[in-house]
């Protein structure tokens, strides 16, 4: 019969902080990439800044789950939670400046346009799901 033993548990928790670790810097990355205060505008009930922020960091979380399974060890893991952080900043540029130019999405998730904020959120879901899969190779 297996048991938990503390080392699981311990590597368990290793994993866990350093997961929300990555969360955290992922969305600090994001918060970068607007002129506005994404906070600000959830608290006023910004729903479509909501969704853009969120699909992002569901994005992540899904390049995180990737790689949990896939590292060799937690700095493996870490770093390519770095890279899938550095991946979704990217593509927010690129679709922001380059695939959408004269759209100005940051103002219209700024006005609140749900379609805009959308589109982000599953944006950011897609992005993600590419991620992951290009770590699995």
């Amino acid at each position: 019969m297996s048991y938990i033993t503390l080392e699981s548990f311990l590597s368990f928790l290793a994993h866990l902080g350093t997961g929300f670790v990555l969360i955290i810097l992922g969305l600090i990355a994001f918060s970068f990439t607007t002129k506005f205060s994404e906070r600000q505008l959830i608290k006023e009930g910004n729903l479509a800044v909501a969704l853009k922020l969120w699909g992002k960091t569901i994005g992540l979380a899904i390049v995180i789950y990737t790689v949990w399974a896939g590292s060799v060890n937690l700095l493996d893991a870490f770093i390519w939670g770095i890279v899938g952080i550095v991946a979704q900043v990217l593509a927010y540029f690129i679709i922001e400046y380059i695939l959408t130019p004269r759209t100005h999405l940051a103002e219209k998730v700024e006005e609140g346009n749900l379609a805009i904020g959308f589109s982000l959120f599953a944006a950011g879901i897609v992005v993600g799901l590419v991620v992951a899969a290009s770590l699995t190779y």
